[in-house]
């Protein structure tokens, strides 16, 4: 029985070629939906940095504001602490670290 071999006509060529285009358009729409997903998820981080930037700026600015002279001398007082004359201030030094290197 000699083998036959089968030979596409033409409509089957066509039909070929659609599921081919088919299948790459839909891997093309996938990727950009994909895409178009990852880049939502980045404009959301994005604002998100931002508001937290936002807010760590106003926090340190806060942190700086309580340390000041002026918040923290009007809360001593109303605790009973005074601040010390000049006479009561020592200034400590640290010892020289060249002396003893050699």
């Amino acid at each position: 029985m000699p083998h036959r071999r089968v030979q596409l006509k033409g409509r089957s060529w066509v039909a070929i070629w659609l599921l081919f285009s088919l299948g790459a358009l839909t891997w093309v729409v996938s990727r950009q939906t994909a895409a178009h997903v990852s880049a939502t998820a980045l404009r959301a981080a994005q604002e998100q940095r931002g508001a937290l930037e936002g807010q760590r700026a106003e926090l340190l600015r806060r942190i700086q504001e309580a340390g000041s002279r002026a918040v923290l001398v009007p809360r001593a007082e109303s605790l009973g602490l005074r601040l010390p004359a000049d006479s009561e201030l020592v200034i400590l030094q640290l010892p020289n670290r060249e002396v003893g290197r050699r």
